[in-house]
């Protein structure tokens, strides 16, 4: 149910349950809780979010998910679970359920450190813009700038030319990525545009450690880590 003089926000967190880089990771315990939790609670704690649902083929996330408090209206079907599974396809699968939302915020579980505050930022940096999306970004610790490929016979190329880099990293602009935590729009605007990212589209930036983003064994140590550092301080 919307607040009061607020719209209606819809907190998707898709997970499905067949993860090859990392079996079982949605409920891989995290810092004592299963991973998906952080995304779920982060989202219950917003104050601009109406609605948590979680969007999931596999019974046991289902299970944790309810358990956290989150709502399961539907189960998503085999065929919107596979690897190259869009995920835009899955949005409008859960959106085709609940008819009745204004805005969406899709939550990867894989980023258990965005924050609630984040969500609410993100929502509010959108209303105050007058945008119909944003998506949350983090400055990379690599840059293009300074790439290289590497052709069949193992010898270096520059990824750009002499005349495209900076000859001082202090001369480079600062260039930002996408940290796959928080990607916002509106409903009506989403389904004509089938994407959350347009020349529109606004960016809540999101420091280094809470931009984790968990794909890998390496991954989850990482965060787990940064967890162990954030409660020391």
């Amino acid at each position: 149910m919307a607040k009061m003089g607020r719209p209606e926000v819809l907190a998707l967190i898709p997970a499905r349950g067949g993860s090859k880089g990392l079996p079982g990771k949605n409920i891989r315990p995290l810092g004592g809780k299963p991973l998906i939790k952080w995304s779920i609670e982060a989202a219950q704690t917003s104050r601009l979010v109406s609605q948590v649902v979680v969007s999931s083929d596999d019974p046991a996330i289902l299970e944790v998910a309810r358990a956290a408090g989150a709502e399961t209206p539907f189960i998503r079907p085999q065929e919107l679970a596979q690897d190259d599974t869009p995920s835009i396809d899955v949005v409008f699968h859960a959106l085709d359920h609940l008819p009745m939302v204004e805005w969406l915020v899709l939550l990867q579980p894989t980023s258990p450190l965005r924050t609630a505050e984040d969500i609410d930022q993100a929502i509010t940096r959108c209303l105050e813009a007058g945008a119909p999306a944003c998506v949350s970004v983090t400055e990379p610790s690599a840059l293009p700038w300074w790439m290289f490929t590497v052709n069949t016979s193992g010898r270096l190329a520059p990824f750009l030319e002499d005349g495209q880099r900076p000859q001082r990293r202090q001369e480079a602009p600062t260039l930002y990525a996408l940290n796959g935590a928080i990607y916002l729009a509106r409903v009506d605007w989403l389904r004509q545009t089938r994407s959350f990212l347009t020349e529109e589209t606004v960016a809540h930036v999101m420091p280094a450690e809470r931009s984790v983003d968990i794909d890998t064994a390496l991954d989850f140590r990482m965060a787990e880590c940064l967890l162990m550092i954030q409660r020391e301080d």
